[in-house]
């Protein structure tokens, strides 16, 4: 984790969509809208029409129990509803049903925390509520959204089951930020209550403050990465204004992630300015504590007890263990590579260099890629059966999560196997040996010098030969030549 830096604190509030309910928050609608017919999947009650009641979601109260619980949260056993008041095209009823607390409001959990970082350099980012609303709709808009000269709205994320996380500013850079994130994302991920690799599924919008300035907040954040990136511009930007003697004003901004910088959207609104008051047509919500240990029962295995066991059972380093954990797919995908071949930090080695490296350059999720346990545990026998060489199989892990080909047929098709034939190296060694004399002078003084000969010869053989034996009959052929002088 970079250093931080204790002029900056930045807060998250991070909207996440209990993406494995059926059904919106408030009403029967399906939740399965990504892809559908704009404004189709619908109804009088998301669509805040007169008349409309409506009924809350028992399965999202269960799960958004079992994050508070994952969160170290202390859960309200008497909570409310509150309409949060305010006009926006995606809002089609004008208010937002959510939870607040103040007035008297009651949110589902509080006071809770996460730990983020190593074994050593562990930080407590603490949770200062959490709570359940539903989500607007969403804004279409043709470019920037500075430059749009319309609009649309699609209503059928309207009533979709949002948990709200906000923390303490207790992170001072960007990259902390990144990490709780991942951290957040991770949990929920393991509850099964949520799957972040869906488009939309989980939102941040940042508060970030620099020493002499005052609080601005960077709306709708859609990735890890692009966080890291909002967050960066916005401490550059605040700088060059409080450098030059200009006041940050408090107002909210946009993340435009093609252009990369943050736009004014608006004056930051006053909680005053929301007009909360109770949910008239919601009934207060009480959680005994038979049902609070009742969901305590049933959660499963959370990170920090999967990394444990993988240093345990399998014998990885904590900085591997926690890797494979920052992602429930990722965990999943080496343990089930694990069961098929007993090699555990080999697999471990190739998930967390190549095959990670690949996904995050390529903007990948795991899950989008073609490539299963199988055939990643049918390219590493290959190398152990000295079918191809290491450096063959970098070459064919990017087909493999391409195309989701057998590494075996890749290697065939390709002709990639490793070259063992040593009449087919003795030839290829005396090229190179010809090619390169004052090379061959070096080696013949200087063991180090030996490197580049066998480099060359593996360059001319595109990485095919057998490492191993193409060193050992470079160094037999020096040995020769030393003999005759």
């Amino acid at each position: 984790m970079s250093k931080a830096d204790g002029t900056i604190k930045i807060g998250l509030e991070v909207h996440t969509q209990l993406t494995s309910l059926k059904s919106k928050l408030f009403c029967s609608c399906s939740s399965d809208y990504r892809g559908k017919e704009p404004n189709s999947v619908v109804c009088p009650v998301c669509l805040g029409l007169p008349g409309s009641l409506p009924v809350l979601n028992k399965k999202a109260v269960e799960y958004a129990v079992m994050a508070a619980l994952a969160f170290n949260c202390k859960i309200s056993k008497r909570m409310f509803f509150f309409r949060k008041n305010y006009y926006y095209p995606d809002l089609p009823k004008n208010f937002q049903i959510t939870q607040y607390d103040k007035a008297g409001g009651v949110p589902l959990a509080t006071n809770g925390y996460l730990y983020i970082g190593e074994q050593g350099k562990r930080k407590k980012i603490k949770i200062s509520r959490i709570h359940l609303e539903e989500d607007p709709g969403r804004l279409v808009h043709l470019g920037p959204i500075d430059q749009s000269p319309y609009t649309l709205v699609d209503y059928n994320r309207s009533g979709i089951a949002l948990l709200e996380t906000v923390t303490e500013p207790d992170m001072n850079s960007p990259r902390e930020a990144r990490v709780f994130l991942q951290k957040l994302r991770s949990v929920l991920e393991h509850l099964g209550i949520f799957d972040g690799s869906l488009e939309g599924a989980m939102r941040c919008d940042a508060n970030i403050s620099l020493a002499g300035g005052t609080r601005v907040e960077v709306k709708n954040i859609s990735s890890f990465k692009e966080v890291e990136r909002a967050l960066s511009f916005e401490i550059m930007r605040q700088k060059g204004l409080l450098e030059r003697g200009v006041a940050v004003k408090r107002e909210t901004r946009h993340w435009d992630a093609t252009r990369r910088i943050t736009v004014s959207l608006r004056t930051k609104e006053e909680e005053q300015d929301y007009r909360y008051f109770p949910e008239p047509d919601l009934v207060p919500i009480e959680l005994s504590e038979e049902y609070i240990n009742k969901v305590r029962s049933m959660m499963p295995e959370l990170p920090d007890d999967r990394m444990k066991r993988f240093m345990s059972s399998y014998g990885l380093p904590r900085y591997d263990a926690g890797v494979l954990v920052s992602s429930k797919a990722l965990a999943d995908f080496f343990e089930e590579c694990v069961k098929l071949y007993n090699k555990p930090k080999d697999i471990s080695n190739w998930m967390m260099s190549d095959l990670l490296r690949y996904l995050y350059e390529n903007n990948l999720e795991l899950q989008e890629s073609k490539i299963t346990p199988e055939k990643l545990v049918e390219m590493i026998r290959l190398i152990d059966e000295d079918v191809i060489s290491g450096k063959i199989a970098k070459r064919i892990l990017p087909k493999i999560i391409l195309t989701g080909k057998p590494p075996r047929k890749i290697v065939e098709e390709e002709g990639m196997m490793k070259i063992t034939d040593r009449q087919v190296l003795s030839e290829l060694i005396d090229r190179v040996f010809s090619e390169n004399p004052k090379a061959v002078k070096d080696a013949l003084v200087d063991e180090k010098a030996v490197h580049y000969l066998i480099g060359q010869l593996m360059k001319k053989t595109e990485g095919k030969a057998d490492p191993s034996l193409a060193a050992k009959m470079v160094n037999e052929k020096l040995h020769s030549i030393k003999k005759k002088t």
